[in-house]
């Protein structure tokens, strides 16, 4: 029975050693494992720190944007306002100017062998014109009369007749040629 008793008590030691161990690697392991938690806790607390901050980020950004768009869509509403103004003044100022009177072509120089418009003399070389434009019925023309002193005004089916270089007419194709002003008066967009 001694031996028995002492082999039981062995084994009992045996058994408590290898329950120590256990318990050991137990607490060894658990200790790792609050050791991973508190690491897992410490990632967690740091990436919801990075996602508040984040979000406090986009937050800002998206009130700065919304202000500076709607700092945009003014200064747009203001140039559209603006653009009507103006608008609005070059209409009145067409008007104004519509009723203004056309200026009449300018006198023709005394001396016949000078251009009308640019005073150029007529050489061998450049030939001269005289305006052929008709009036019809777009208002009351200026001619020269047949001595070159004055200009004087002519009924509406006479012509110009005033004397013009090359550079100075604009071919008026079968009509034949005219000088500037004249052109420019029947075709005010041509100014």
């Amino acid at each position: 029975l001694p031996q028995h008793l002492a082999s039981l008590a062995a084994t009992a030691q045996e058994e408590t050693w290898h329950s120590r161990q256990q318990l050991q690697a137990q607490q060894q392991e658990m200790a790792r494992l609050q050791e991973e938690l508190s690491r897992a806790r410490q990632d967690g607390e740091r990436w919801a720190s990075a996602l508040q901050r984040a979000q406090r980020e986009a937050l800002e950004r998206e009130a700065t944007r919304g202000a500076e768009q709607a700092r945009q869509q003014e200064l747009i509403r203001d140039m559209k306002g603006r653009v009507l103004e103006l608008l609005r003044e070059k209409d009145a100022l067409w008007q104004k100017t519509e009723g203004i009177d056309t200026p009449m072509p300018s006198p023709v120089p005394r001396a016949p062998g000078l251009c009308a418009r640019c005073n150029k003399d007529f050489r061998l070389l450049s030939r001269r014109y005289n305006c052929r434009w008709a009036m019809g019925g777009m208002g009351v023309a200026l001619v020269q009369s047949r001595d070159g002193s004055a200009l004087t005004s002519c009924s509406l089916s006479r012509l110009c007749q005033g004397k013009v270089c090359h550079t100075c007419s604009v071919d008026m194709g079968k009509q034949g040629r005219c000088c500037l002003i004249c052109y420019q008066q029947r075709h005010p967009q041509a100014t």
